[in-house]
């Protein structure tokens, strides 16, 4: 049940390079000195493709602290099955597919798909974790 933590915290570290590599060359391109990236309006007029990865790491960032504190509770609790790790490597490879699609051509409506996919099995993983400490 801790493995599909780690991948998803690896692939979040993948979006931070893409992130990292993408970031400076535009803001160098742009002449944004660090300084003024203090408040991230100044990032605004950055290209939207080197955007949408920063936004995808943002993103990484919150929606799947709930899917590490349930993969945390079943392992902890002793009380995951089967089930409960295929629909953690579910919303792991939901999630990469969803920052594939905003990294690259950033369509919303196949994003926000994706992202209620991803929401809809974090709420199974939810309800069968609360129903097992019942």
């Amino acid at each position: 049940m801790l493995t599909p933590i780690l991948a998803l915290v690896a692939w979040s570290l993948v979006i931070w390079l893409w992130m990292t590599f993408t970031r400076i060359p535009a803001m160098k391109k742009a002449h944004i000195h660090p300084q003024e990236a203090k408040h991230t309006e100044a990032l605004h007029c950055l290209p939207s493709e080197v955007r949408q990865v920063s936004d995808n790491y943002n993103h990484l960032l919150e929606q799947p602290t709930i899917f590490y504190a349930l993969c945390i509770y079943g392992h902890l609790a002793g009380t995951f099955s089967a089930l409960d790790i295929q629909l953690a490597w579910a919303y792991v490879a939901i999630r990469i597919v969803h920052s594939l699609v905003q990294c690259t051509y950033n369509r919303v409506m196949h994003r926000f798909i994706l992202f209620e996919i991803s929401t809809l099995v974090l709420v199974v993983m939810a309800v069968k974790a609360i129903l097992a400490a019942i």
